[in-house]
């Protein structure tokens, strides 16, 4: 997964990765729908020391969202109902990726839809007004807080895979599927991906949650429920990560809670290659860079050469192993 020297504790750490054919400056990414579409962060951080920016879910026609109250502050968390509000996939090629364009970072298109048909038209779309950053697409299947938004395919193996197959017909470019964790086991999920010609899975998007005012007895969210995200679900999603990794091969992009260079270590050594950065960015907008040099001065620290070494490195006992854990 990277290109990097041996081992001396001296250099400059490797940070590059590789998905497929596609190298990243470093493995930190910022997560769809917590980053805008670039724009909106760019007073705040230099997103050219990002691994690249994960974009707000475009589907085929703009989306206003949820009505509001759409955001709730959890303990450890947030609880969101935002309902894939995007701009439309027509604005998205004339306006967004067009300003994106100028950075010098890898940009990935989120596509979200109710149809696998409205899936392939916008992927279709952009990419024939594909950008030369523009190195792939995340497809999401996970989301929870729409009626129509894809998890129907995310929570079936078969509609996964098929929808996967028909897809990766429509690009070269690096197609990653967005596994949603409410479901029994993500092990099967990961391997419908693989057969289908995915290049890589992001895991996890947010779990079903739930807030309730106590003195109207009403929920909190407009919806009644909604995503629940941010540190919370930290040891949740990389349990799933562990768990993908020993069901299949694909590279794996980590997230769901992660805020530090240590959270990112860990979700390396439970076998993802790149992670995502989410919920921190709205408390720290310049949080994927804070990340990104966290790790730099971890590796150094540890006299640890490259990134790459991390990936997949997690020690389990042959006895805990072979009691299949």
């Amino acid at each position: 997964m990277t290109e990097g020297f041996k081992s001396n504790g001296q250099a400059h750490p490797e940070m590059r990765v590789r998905l497929r054919d596609v190298e990243f400056k470093n493995p930190v990414l910022v997560a769809s729908g917590t980053f805008g579409y670039g724009a909106e962060a760019k007073q705040y951080c230099d997103i050219e020391q990002l691994g690249g920016i994960v974009t707000k879910s475009v589907s085929w026609k703009p989306r206003p969202g949820n009505p509001p109250h759409r955001i709730i502050e959890t303990a450890s968390g947030m609880l969101n109902s935002i309902g894939l509000a995007n701009v439309g996939v027509h604005s998205f090629v004339s306006e967004k990726l067009p300003y994106l364009a100028k950075f010098d970072t890898k940009i990935i298109a989120n596509i979200a839809a109710s149809s696998m048909e409205e899936y392939r038209n916008v992927l279709e779309h952009i990419e024939e007004h594909a950008t030369p950053n523009l190195v792939g697409y995340e497809i999401n299947i996970s989301c929870p807080n729409v009626k129509d938004g894809g998890l129907s395919f995310g929570t079936s193996v078969e509609r996964t895979e098929e929808l996967t197959a028909l897809l990766r017909q429509s690009t070269d470019k690096l197609l990653i599927i967005k596994l949603t964790p409410n479901v029994t086991s993500v092990a099967p999920f990961a391997q419908a991906c693989e057969r289908a010609g995915a290049d890589a899975i992001s895991l996890i998007n947010t779990l079903v949650g739930m807030s309730i005012d106590i003195y109207t007895r009403e929920p909190r969210l407009n919806t009644v429920t909604g995503g629940l995200s941010g540190p919370a679900i930290k040891p949740i999603a990389l349990a799933q990560v562990y768990q993908a990794r020993k069901a299949c091969k694909l590279p794996i992009i980590g997230i769901g809670g992660i805020a530090t260079a240590e959270d990112t270590v860990e979700f390396l050594i439970a076998g993802a290659s790149m992670v995502q950065i989410g919920t921190a960015n709205f408390v720290h907008p310049d949080a994927g860079i804070r990340v990104a040099n966290g790790l730099v001065e971890y590796l150094h620290k540890q006299k640890i050469a490259a990134v790459g070494e991390l990936v997949n490195s997690l020690t389990v006992r042959a006895e805990l192993k072979a009691a299949g854990w």
